[in-house]
C-alpha cells in the first residue's frame, strides 16, 4: 500500500458517500465514517449477523478523501478488532445506527474486506502442497 489510503464508499452512484470505511496505513487504523452531523460524542450501533456493538462517534471534518465532502460522525479500530470481521462477513447486510439519522443497512461487498486486510498487512503463504523433486 505504500502510504495510500484504502477506502469502500457506500452510497448512491454520483453522490456523496453516506459510509465510509478507509483504512490509514500511517496510523494502522481503520475509519469508519457516516455522513451525520454532530455536535458531541453520540453513540453508534453497529449490528452484523454475528455481533452488534454501541460505539461512541465523534465529530470528524477531516476532509474530503474519502468522498465525505460534509460532517461525518466517525469510529476508529485498530485492524484486527472482531467487529471488522463480523462485519465483513455478514450474511448480506450489515446496519449502522446513529440517533436521530436513518439507519443504513448496508452490503457486505467484497471492498469491505479489502480495506480490512490492506490495514492488516498480511500477506498469506500457504506452502506448496505438492511433493517436490529431488
Amino acid at each position: 500500500m505504500a502510504g495510500e489510503r484504502s477506502v469502500a464508499r457506500f452510497g448512491r452512484a454520483g453522490e456523496e458517500p453516506l459510509l465510509t470505511l478507509t483504512c490509514d496505513p500511517a496510523a494502522r487504523t481503520i475509519l469508519l465514517r457516516r455522513a451525520a452531523v454532530i455536535t458531541g460524542p453520540t453513540p453508534l450501533v453497529i449490528t452484523s449477523t454475528m455481533a452488534r456493538r454501541m460505539l461512541t462517534a465523534e465529530s470528524d471534518s477531516s476532509g474530503d478523501f474519502d468522498g465525505i465532502a460534509g460532517g461525518a460522525a466517525g469510529v476508529s479500530f485498530t485492524p484486527r478488532d472482531p467487529l471488522l470481521d463480523a462485519i465483513a462477513f455478514s450474511r448480506g447486510r450489515f446496519m449502522v445506527e446513529i440517533p436521530g439519522f436513518a439507519a443504513l443497512y448496508l452490503p457486505s461487498w467484497p471492498e469491505l474486506s479489502r480495506v480490512i486486510e490492506d490495514c492488516r498487512g498480511e500477506v498469506v503463504h500457504r506452502p506448496d502442497p505438492s511433493p517436490k523433486p529431488r
